[in-house]
């Protein structure tokens, strides 16, 4: 792929005893030349973020991850499935009532080209927006032919081939309802953010069991691939306790990176921007720079281990 877009890319990856990179670093390594980021995946990359937990960064970790991934060169779609629309807002895609969206994409009403809309922010980032329309649509599924399966079905491989998409990122509600079902079986990933505070596994089990009973009747390549740490304060003692405690349970899935608790990221959605667009060279921006670095390096190393 052939590629004018400006790349950013950030050499080291953020520290966990700092929260990440430092705040106020420069965003270094950045080319103009046309040439590629790091290296795109060999297989399109489908991932759920789910959290029925509400407050966890679940939203904030899809479209900055999103914006992150686009940055390094990579072509991302952002499939918005929360009613309040906060992905597509921050991603500066128009969400109101009667905007082709998810709801129409589920439906079956639109294919997934009339859905998609470019997201201002950078040329390789979509978002498929949602609206409000969406808030009924768990019940109207309940009546419908393969109510699970409408989002796989909606994802057509020929069109998300001719878009070059890499990495189809998809925002799920904070629920455990038919829509979060819909992006569980569309996926081949999921993707858990957790944050760094009391109760931070509380219905991660849940979750987790939910995970299993679609893997076994629904859709069996699915797997949790990521566990990232969110809302990370190194100030405090609980916060190094809960990312010990992840990264014993779940091992080398938790990303060595971590999103600190930050300011600026909670200011980015109400300007309509992603924390790379509102502050770039921030303790936040880097710190999702280098998750999507590390992400992007563990599936290059995941398919050279299986080449060789």
């Amino acid at each position: 792929m052939t590629d004018t877009r400006t790349d950013v890319s950030h050499e080291t990856p953020g520290d966990p005893s700092t929260g990440g990179a430092r705040e106020g670093d420069a965003v270094v390594g950045i080319r103009a030349d046309g040439t590629e980021g790091l290296p795109r995946p060999a297989q399109r990359r489908i991932i759920t973020i789910a959290n029925q937990k509400g407050g966890v960064g679940k939203t904030t970790t899809a479209v900055n991850l999103a914006a992150a991934l686009a940055a390094h060169g990579q072509r991302v779609i952002v499939i918005d499935l929360d009613p309040q629309g906060n992905s597509s807002t921050a991603l500066g895609v128009d969400h109101r009532s009667g905007v082709p969206s998810t709801y129409e994409l589920l439906i079956g009403e639109i294919d997934l080209r009339e859905a998609v809309h470019a997201s201002p922010h950078d040329p390789n980032l979509y978002c498929v927006p949602a609206t409000i329309d969406l808030a009924g649509a768990e019940i109207e599924l309940v009546s419908m032919v393969a109510r699970e399966g409408r989002l796989r079905n909606a994802l057509d491989e020929t069109i998300l081939d001719e878009m070059e998409i890499d990495y189809v990122l998809i925002d799920c509600p904070p629920s455990l309802g038919l829509l979060t079902v819909n992006a569980l079986v569309a996926a081949r990933e999921v993707l858990l953010p957790i944050q760094c505070e009391y109760y931070a596994l509380e219905g991660v089990g849940q979750l987790l069991r939910n995970i299993e009973l679609v893997q076994a009747h629904l859709n069996r390549s699915l797997h949790v691939s990521t566990i990232l740490l969110t809302m990370y304060d190194g100030r405090t003692k609980l916060a190094g306790q809960v990312a010990d405690e992840v990264r014993k349970h779940f091992g080398d899935i938790v990303l060595r990176t971590v999103i600190p608790r930050s300011v600026k990221i909670s200011e980015a959605p109400g300007y309509g921007m992603t924390i790379l667009e509102y502050d770039p060279g921030s303790r936040g921006a880097l710190s999702y720079l280098d998750a999507g670095r590390e992400m992007t390096e563990r599936a290059a190393a995941m398919n050279t281990g299986q080449e060789q």
